[in-house]
């Protein structure tokens, strides 16, 4: 199989530089600085005492990825429905679309049944034109739970975690999935098959909706938040907003609360992605992380005022940011 990561960034180049190292055919895209430093220099990754340097292909010419078997689509939320299009163009005929980025997934009521069937949140597709443009009979959901850094363009440092869940939208076992799970297995990660990918997205969301915008509004880490008792209200209120959207659709977490708050504080002084993009300048992905959770709640008839505080505080920092910039 030839793999393409799309946005090969931190958690990209992380996956990528991996698959490279244990030996599969892996094409990079990225862009800017970042990009010329890969193509100059390779791909350094350093992770769990190893130290490594990867010299895949890497390119911004998204039109590469056409002799991909697997494209594995690791941008953040909000630069997807831009490329769409010209992504699903590239595809070729039998290629698979791992998507692993974080929030609600815009393919999150495809091929789900029910009467939310089809169903696409602005927040995250707006128009729809993401589900127009991709077909769904192409997609495995991916949960992403390592956290890493872009240090300097082209270096990559991994802080913690190792596994990345992949399922097909339908709950079944597949061929693409085992081979797929087999690469990554190979490279040294963990990626389990599981039957309840969205239940997994949930989970992960139960922190990320409220941790990273909180982070972006404080400044403080990931540890920070989940420790005071300053915030711990307003964690838990939120977390609770959550766990109630996420019954409206069906979904009863696996995972308490309590246990969400206690593996955040393991994780220490790193800084959630969101607080990373706030200080380089970046646009905060609080619209599919926090935003979507809210939009849901809404069409649903749930209350969330706790969620929409903090998404609203959180995207008034983004505008004032961007007026000061302006």
């Amino acid at each position: 199989m030839r793999f393409a990561i799309v946005g090969a960034g931190a958690i990209g180049g992380y996956l990528g530089g991996l698959l490279a190292h244990s030996g599969q055919d892996v094409l990079l895209l990225a862009r800017g600085p970042h990009l010329r430093a890969i193509q100059t220099h390779g791909l350094r990754v350093v992770t769990g005492g190893q130290d490594f340097t990867v010299h895949p292909h890497a390119t911004g010419d998204l039109g590469a990825i056409r002799g991909c078997d697997v494209v594995i689509v690791t941008l953040k939320a909000h630069s997807l429905p831009p490329v769409a299009r010209q992504l699903a163009a590239a595809l070729a005929p039998n290629a698979t679309v791992v998507s692993a980025l974080n929030g609600i997934p815009w393919w999150y009521f495809q091929r789900h049944g029910g009467d939310l069937e089809g169903l696409y949140l602005e927040t995250v597709d707006p128009q729809g034109v993401i589900a127009t443009a991709i077909d769904p009979v192409r997609i495995i959901g991916c949960v992403v739970y390592p956290a890493a850094n872009l240090t300097t363009p082209g270096v990559v440092e991994h802080v913690e975690g190792d596994r990345f869940s992949l399922g097909e939208l339908d709950g079944r076992d597949s061929e693409r999935g085992a081979a797929i799970a087999g690469a990554l297995t190979g490279s040294g990660l963990k990626a389990p098959i599981t039957a309840k990918i969205r239940e997994e997205i949930w989970v992960k969301l139960l922190g990320n909706a409220v941790f990273n915008p909180l982070s972006a509004l404080t400044r403080a880490s990931l540890g920070e938040i989940a420790e005071s008792a300053l915030t711990a209200a307003v964690v838990r209120g939120a977390m609770e907003e959550v766990v109630a959207v996420a019954k409206g659709v069906g979904v009863e977490l696996p995972v308490s609360i309590d246990r969400r708050i206690r593996g955040a504080a393991r994780v220490g002084a790193h800084k959630t992605s969101m607080l990373q993009d706030l200080e380089a300048g970046r646009p905060l992905e609080v619209d599919a992380l926090t935003g979507s959770v809210v939009e849901l709640a809404d069409r649903l008839g749930i209350a969330v005022p706790v969620l929409r505080t903090i998404y609203g505080a959180t995207k008034l920092l983004e505008a004032q940011r961007g007026s000061q910039i302006g």
